[in-house]
């Protein structure tokens, strides 16, 4: 029997996401699919449109057999800590015998030499990395320009070397390398495999008469009060329409103006510095933007602080860290690098269980089904930060702010 890991956000889960997952279990031979999944808030720095649960309902219809939550440590971070995070989780349930994910490279020809040599990254480049942010780039672009010029320049003669700085333009294929580098760092012996991604691109608008669009446009398609049966299957638009008509969604960044302003209100910047990711004085440049605006807006929040240095992504994880109170001190590269120290267990199928079974004897971390009953740190935050994202339900009940103590696992 072998198992087939996925790494999905499931936001909400759409028909690209089911191509993925069938072609992912065609080409592994898996007999069952373990997903990772991030929690209540997503690694571009956004509530998800529904809650943890209903995605992981979602995932089991879809046919997965067990869901694992990815912590909010590891959840709301850049593609580096979010993958690790994630490749740790499937690495140590002791299970997984194979990671599959989208890319538009569509093969591992390119992405996995590459994956290599970054996961020996050097000094140097680290060097160059912060050379061109000082320069005013942003994090993203400073890394793919660094590692494509070590790339090219780690080939001899007349060698010409794949063209790094074009495939790490991609999304996808960027977010897969950093799967490859976590996979080596690990040193795990999980067989990596790749599907090419179809249909829409991430910022693409819907198209007339296609099945398949990106979770992007599908979420706004959806804040715009219009359906998105075209591009979901039945059971994730049955789950969707029955979130809605409960006031569990479609949750955004904005439901959470009143208390970001609360916080920005009762907060000096010497307090704000403390947060995670705020630095090089975001602090200041914060509160001199949220004192002259009129009317307080998330998106006016945004549209002042971001510059080419910092990219809306970037600063939408600022204000998530801000809002759930995130510090350095918690989120530490020592700290993340030590990986994530429990799997959660969101929900499981029948299969599922007997996986939980093998689990609960070849796993590395503890298996946690109950979070009442296992604390850690990181535990903390992702029970703070599920109860933070039901406070934006339209009238939320104790049973949804306390979900996470109050519900067992979802089974279908």
């Amino acid at each position: 029997m072998s198992t087939l890991g996925i790494i999905a956000e499931y936001n909400p889960l759409h028909n690209g996401h089911v191509h993925h997952f069938r072609e992912a279990k065609s080409l592994s031979g898996a007999d069952s699919v373990i997903v990772v999944m991030s929690g209540p808030f997503t690694q571009r720095g956004e509530p998800a449109a529904v809650s943890k649960r209903a995605r992981t309902e979602m995932a089991l219809h879809m046919g997965a057999d067990l869901v694992i939550e990815l912590p909010v440590a590891y959840a709301v971070q850049p593609a580096e800590w979010f993958a690790f995070g994630a490749v740790s989780l499937l690495a140590a349930t002791g299970v997984v015998d194979s990671l599959c994910f989208g890319s538009e490279a569509g093969s591992l020809e390119q992405l996995r030499p590459l994956a290599q040599f970054l996961a020996r990254e050097n000094s140097r480049l680290r060097e160059e990395i912060a050379s061109r942010m000082a320069l005013g780039v942003s994090f993203p672009a400073a890394y793919s320009g660094a590692a494509a010029q070590a790339w090219e320049a780690s080939f001899t003669g007349e060698e010409k070397p794949p063209d790094a700085a074009e495939l790490l333009r991609q999304p996808n294929n960027s977010l897969g390398l950093h799967y490859l580098i976590a996979l080596e760092r690990l040193g795990s012996s999980m067989v990596p495999l790749t599907v090419p991604r179809t249909g829409a691109g991430f910022h693409a608008p819907l198209q007339p008469g296609s099945s398949i669009a990106s979770a992007t446009a599908i979420r706004r398609l959806l804040l715009e009060g219009g359906s998105p049966a075209p591009y979901l299957p039945e059971y994730s638009l049955s789950i969707l329409a029955r979130e809605q008509a409960a006031g569990r969604g479609p949750v955004t960044l904005e439901a959470f103006r009143h208390p970001l302003r609360h916080t920005l209100l009762t907060r000096s910047a010497a307090e704000l510095k403390s947060l995670h990711e705020m630095n090089e004085g975001l602090e200041n440049r914060l509160l001199r933007i949220f004192a002259r605006l009129e009317p307080f807006t998330i998106e006016g929040l945004l549209q002042g602080l971001k510059s080419k240095r910092y990219t809306h992504t970037r600063l939408q994880r600022l204000l998530v860290h801000t809002l759930l109170n995130h510090t350095k001190e918690e989120l530490t590269p020592q700290r993340l690098g030590q990986g994530p120290a429990y799997l959660r267990v969101l929900g499981f199928s029948a299969a599922g269980r007997q996986l939980l079974k093998q689990m609960k004897q070849r796993a590395t971390l503890p298996v946690v089904t109950r979070p009442a009953q296992f604390d850690h740190p990181m535990l903390r935050l992702d029970l703070a930060a599920a109860g933070v994202y039901a406070a934006a339900f339209t009238d939320p009940q104790r049973q949804e702010l306390l979900a996470d103590y109050l519900l067992p696992p979802v089974m279908v």
